[in-house]
């Protein structure tokens, strides 16, 4: 498919108004092909249309694309969820996961809007923080609304209350309506999936009232006990953290 092809072609899937189409289009194509910095000075050269109408274009329309992403995650799971099979072949109790993980965008700068600098594992990174948000039903990776991280600063100047990384995921855990997506269901059946920097009691307590189940990672710092007799620790007393005692 030539690139003219696909351009139409993405246009008939595209459901913007048509004012809207060719600046939408040539974002996404400028997503897709571009390799270095993604700016919307970068866009504007890439497709030939001015960045004043990219500016605008996020400034005036920046739900647009959260719309358009529930209603296909909805429509899709709907979809693949008419009967729901058990995970990995029938293998494990339960037929929806939820997969939460965090991903950093990266940026050049920390002087860019909303951006900061955080420990990765493997260094420091400068870049935006989100959390997504994944369901997998019959093997199908379907996205939901990714959550987005606001900074202290980015907060004050919008007029926003901040809320730390966690609280946000407890909000959308408690928000989150399976049913929109997979039709009712037994909560016994949903698994919530995350590493250890979900290891968290007000995210784990809000899985649990809403009696799903979960696997998340335990963090170094939890601090942990055993009963083993070679240990000879006792109940009440002698907590290690995970990093020491493992």
């Amino acid at each position: 498919m030539n690139f003219n092809k696909y351009r139409n072609w993405l246009a008939n899937y595209i459901c913007v108004k048509n004012r809207l189409r060719n600046v939408c289009i040539g974002y996404r194509l400028f997503l897709l092909v571009a390799i270095g910095k993604h700016s919307l000075q970068e866009a504007a050269r890439f497709s030939g249309i001015n960045k004043s109408q990219f500016s605008r274009f996020f400034k005036n329309h920046s739900q647009l694309a959260q719309h358009c992403l529930e209603g296909l995650s909805k429509r899709q799971a709907k979809q693949f969820s008419r009967v729901l099979k058990y995970l990995a072949n029938n293998k494990l109790p339960w037929k929806t996961a939820i997969i939460i993980d965090s991903t950093l965008q990266n940026r050049s700068s920390r002087h860019t809007d909303n951006c900061q600098r955080f420990n990765h594992g493997k260094g420091f990174v400068i870049g935006h923080q989100w959390a997504n948000i994944i369901l997998i039903i019959n093997e199908i990776i379907i996205p939901l609304l990714p959550i987005p991280f606001h900074t202290k600063k980015y907060c004050r100047k919008n007029k926003l209350e901040y809320k730390t990384e966690h609280d946000l995921v407890v909000e959308y855990i408690t928000g989150l309506n399976l049913d929109e997506y997979i039709g009712p269901h037994a909560p016994k059946e949903v698994v919530v999936l995350a590493d250890s920097g979900y290891d968290n009691r007000k995210i784990e307590n809000a899985i649990v009232n809403r009696k799903w189940n979960f696997i998340i990672a335990l963090g170094k710092t939890r601090s942990v006990k055993s009963e083993n007799k070679y240990l000879n620790t006792p109940k009440s007393k002698d907590w290690i953290q995970v990093a020491g005692f493992f």
